[in-house]
């Protein structure tokens, strides 16, 4: 009966330590793609940042603003 109680606990043990193994590669794969979302946001600013000032050197071109 102990054997077989020992046998239990094992795997027991054996599927927790399964269920922490995935609940972790989740969490990674969940914090990888934050993290890449965040460099695309940051891309996608300042990709908006240097249009603004292109068109803002436009416009300071066109009215003479920029002499």
């Amino acid at each position: 009966m102990a054997d077989n109680t020992q046998k239990m606990s094992y795997q027991a043990g054996e599927t927790k330590g399964q269920a922490q193994e995935k609940a972790s590669n989740l969490m990674d794969g969940a914090g990888n793609a934050a993290q890449s979302a965040k460099e695309s946001v940051q891309e996608a600013g300042q990709q908006v940042r240097a249009k603004t000032q292109e068109a803002v050197e436009g416009v300071k071109n066109a009215t003479g603003m920029n002499k």
